[in-house]
């Protein structure tokens, strides 16, 4: 059987890389990334690994002993959890407490990274949304949402008012980013605190038809940018009734997209 172009066959010598999740159905990293590797002409495949919270260190543990494995992408709900896995962590996990990457070092440690930020970021320039000096809003401050918000305020937002349902997981995160970007970060009572020009909802809620809304699109200005890290469904129910009301709406596989090239870098794909 001939493979159809762009497959990448996989065979003895193929290179394996893990996307862990729970649930994994919305992933796509796979769908992004295995195109590049066929066409970098890379002897390796991504695939998904469906780990449940109370299973994921003995997954990952295992996956670690596996001599064919080069590293492991970590999507929801794992980011937080994953980075005690590791042997050793880069400044921008430590600065947020969570990770989205693992990757095999020569002497056979692991070395976890956050590139979500990075990539939203990213994902917002090529947009045309440049969130310099902005005031922005941020719904979540799990693994994604932490990365994110460290990543806006590097890239210049004024003001940043984020919201969790976990008042403990949002105090630690404010009182992080103050150490880094003094009287930028504002933990708020509610996730809206008024007129902002960008407003980001980093929580799960939008995987599920029928989840509640991460925040009422209706009170925000004309001219604010309503984005979601959601990849799948593509058009979230936030997103949706955003657009009716004529707001600008950022979706969630621009983030991803803007990481292929900090993810090439951190695996040596070239």
């Amino acid at each position: 059987m001939t493979a159809p172009p762009h497959a990448v066959p996989i065979q003895g010598t193929t290179r394996l890389y893990a996307v862990l999740g729970d649930p994994v159905a919305q992933v796509q990293a796979p769908a992004l990334l295995n195109p590049l590797l066929a066409a970098l002409h890379r002897d390796a495949v991504v695939v998904p690994v469906h780990a449940g919270p109370a299973h994921l260190e003995t997954v990952v543990r295992g996956l670690q002993r596996v001599q064919n494995l080069d590293g492991m992408f970590v999507t929801v709900p794992h980011k937080a959890a994953v980075r005690h896995l590791a042997d050793r962590c880069g400044t921008t996990v430590d600065i947020v407490g969570s990770a989205n990457v693992l990757r095999r070092e020569a002497d056979g440690g692991w070395l976890a990274e956050n590139f979500d930020g990075e990539g939203f970021v990213a994902g917002l320039l090529a947009a045309g949304h440049d969130p310099a000096g902005s005031r922005t809003a941020l719904v979540g401050t799990g693994g994604a949402g932490s990365a994110i918000a460290a990543a806006l305020l590097a890239a210049g937002a004024d003001r940043l008012f984020l919201y969790d349902t976990d008042p403990a997981k949002l105090a630690a995160l404010t009182a992080r980013l103050d150490a880094h970007w003094p009287g930028r970060a504002h933990a708020s009572a509610g996730p809206l605190p008024g007129n902002v020009d960008i407003a980001v909802n980093a929580t799960p809620l939008g995987l599920h038809a029928h989840d509640p809304l991460p925040f009422e699109p209706e009170s925000l200005p004309t001219g604010c940018v309503v984005a979601d890290i959601i990849m799948k469904p593509r058009e979230t129910r936030l997103l949706r009734e955003a657009a009716a009301r004529g707001l600008r709406i950022h979706h969630g596989i621009h983030m991803l997209e803007g990481q292929l090239n900090s993810y090439r870098e951190f695996f040596d794909l070239r």
